[in-house]
């Protein structure tokens, strides 16, 4: 599933190749969305501005009108110059917005939705967000405190809930964990305060520093890494499947030995 820097590197590079151009094609496999663009045509609405939250993509159009959407596991959004040839089938295409100067492509996307601008903060999914470490407007200590509130959850499934801090999924997970040498099974109630909060801290640093344009992605100590030598300690790298949703986790048993 892309992740919230992901999202935010897709939504970036949409706001850079559409934002102030005239939507002058409008094509979706979505009743839904098509039913809204034959009430209110989008052809002829201004995109105003596109930005990510958590693992949202949110596309801003004149006139009132915002596209939710949500990759989930394999969804994505290409952006391509008029005529030139996709690199996905057309059997996966799932919205096309089109401007004279670019076409963007939504591929395999499950989630999306037309809101009213006045509802996109009471929407259900954006409005249970907890604090996105890639906003502007991130805080640290309401990102801290919903943690620390989900006491009888093991720390690499906290990170995960989106309602505690949002973006952050299997890759970041594993990384923050190892960055501050906690186990990923380590019930969140018996970590000090200060732990979650160097944990906040860290993952907003990973994420951040994989957006950057100048450095790009940070190299991976742990993710993927099951069986490798640890760059630390040189233990094998594990892996285990975690949680409800059997999530993939990878730590270091020596950088990350569990608490006594």
């Amino acid at each position: 599933m892309p992740e919230g820097d992901s999202i935010y590197r897709a939504a970036r590079t949409l706001q850079r190749a559409l934002a102030g151009r005239t939507v002058t094609r409008f094509e979706s496999v979505f009743p839904h969305l098509t039913r809204i663009d034959q009430d209110q045509p989008l052809r002829g609405r201004v995109v105003e501005r596109v930005e990510s939250r958590g693992k949202h993509l949110l596309l801003w159009l004149s006139g009132g009108l915002v596209l939710r959407t949500h990759m989930r596991m394999h969804g994505s959004w290409h952006l391509y110059r008029p005529g030139e040839r996709w690199q996905r089938p057309r059997h996966e295409m799932r919205i096309a917005i089109a401007t004279d100067a670019f076409e963007a492509i939504a591929f395999s996307v499950p989630v999306a939705e037309f809101l009213k601008a006045t509802d996109v903060d009471r929407q259900r999914d954006l409005h249970d967000l907890g604090p996105d470490p890639l906003s502007d407007a991130f805080d640290n200590a309401e990102a801290v405190r919903r943690i620390a509130g989900r006491g009888d959850m093991e720390i690499a499934d906290a990170l995960l809930d989106q309602r505690a801090i949002a973006g952050i999924g299997n890759i970041w997970k594993s990384e923050t964990l190892f960055a501050c040498g906690v186990n990923p099974f380590t019930r969140v109630a018996s970590l000090e305060p200060d732990t979650i909060a160097a944990l906040v801290a860290a993952a907003a640093r990973l994420l951040r520093a994989s957006v950057n344009e100048e450095t790009g992605r940070v190299p991976l100590s742990v993710y993927r890494r099951a069986g490798e030598p640890c760059r630390r300690c040189r233990r094998a790298i594990s892996m285990r499947k975690q949680g409800e949703n059997v999530r993939s986790t990878y730590w270091c048993d020596g950088c990350q030995p569990p608490r006594p």
